[in-house]
């Protein structure tokens, strides 16, 4: 694991395997709304994806999983683009700790390896490109295989979009499961969405297609320890068939068929989501 970035008031701590919850703050829960109302305003954030918003309902999702302005976040993979992470890291750049996740590009294929350090030198442009909105982002590198987000019982949140299904097609979702139960703190929450699978579909029958079912999600995270805490539907997208040859790239923003039915993709919009809340128990060491 490799970390970089990290605002000087953190480095230390982090270093020497101190980053506990006993360093955070003692804050009293804000409305979020208030918070994140000029950071979803802004011009930092392209018009494109302003228009997910109503797909992907930000402020419904945080303020679910409890975030607030003070805590350490993992946010796992934000990808290329960053979509949640020029939310969160404008969120926390005062009084918290945004730390980006980003898969190593060291020992995979040359296919996997040329996408991921692209992918990674793209999302470090964008935050370098905006120090005043973003602030000094943390980033480490994790092998997928052998994860390790940092110091065990060191963080407040684990959140990871969109990603649990590249996990259980790369056969590493397990491990993925566990190091974030590892180094959430006792107490902390795991924050999980993604592309909710048909009832009653079987994994092997939709393990291609991007798809999850909710059961599965919830049995992976409870096996590696942590308690369900809650779901909600705020994701929800009952116009989501999930019945696409090409899987659920076929509807935005992907679009995997180009112009072929592209209204009628756009008029479904983005996929039926789950959204889980779980939590590391109190006891746990």
């Amino acid at each position: 694991m490799q970390i970089s970035t990290l605002p000087r008031r953190f480095a230390l701590p982090l270093l020497a395997g101190l980053f506990l919850a006993a360093n955070m703050p003692v804050v009293q829960a804000q409305d979020l709304a208030t918070s994140l109302a000029p950071i979803l305003n802004s011009p930092v954030r392209s018009a494109e994806n302003k228009a997910r918003d109503q797909y992907r309902h930000p402020v419904e999702t945080l303020k679910f999983f409890g975030v607030h302005p003070a805590a350490q976040l993992i946010e796992i993979t934000p990808g290329a683009g960053g979509w949640y992470a020029e939310i969160l890291a404008p969120l926390l750049k005062e009084k918290g700790v945004y730390i980006a996740a980003n898969v190593n590009p060291v020992g995979l294929s040359e296919r996997g390896a040329e996408y991921n350090k692209k992918a990674n030198e793209k999302q470090k442009a964008k935050f370098t490109a905006n120090p005043d909105a973003f602030g000094k982002v943390a980033s480490l590198e994790f092998t997928p295989k052998t994860p390790n987000f940092g110091p065990n019982n060191s963080a407040d949140f684990v959140l990871t979009f969109r990603n649990a299904h590249n996990w259980v097609m790369g056969g590493n979702h397990e491990a993925m499961f566990k190091a974030a139960y590892d180094v959430l703190k006792p107490g902390g929450v795991f924050g999980v969405v993604d592309h909710r699978a048909a009832e009653g579909k079987s994994l092997e029958e939709v393990m291609k297609s991007g798809y999850l079912p909710q059961a599965f999600v919830i049995s992976l995270a409870e096996k590696v320890g942590f308690t369900l805490d809650a779901k909600s539907e705020v994701n929800a997208n009952p116009k989501d068939t999930k019945d696409y040859a090409d899987g659920v790239w076929t509807l935005p923003p992907s679009f995997a068929l180009g112009q072929k039915d592209r209204e009628k993709f756009a008029a479904i919009g983005e996929s039926d989501r789950m959204t889980l809340r779980f939590v590391k128990k109190m006891h746990a060491k």
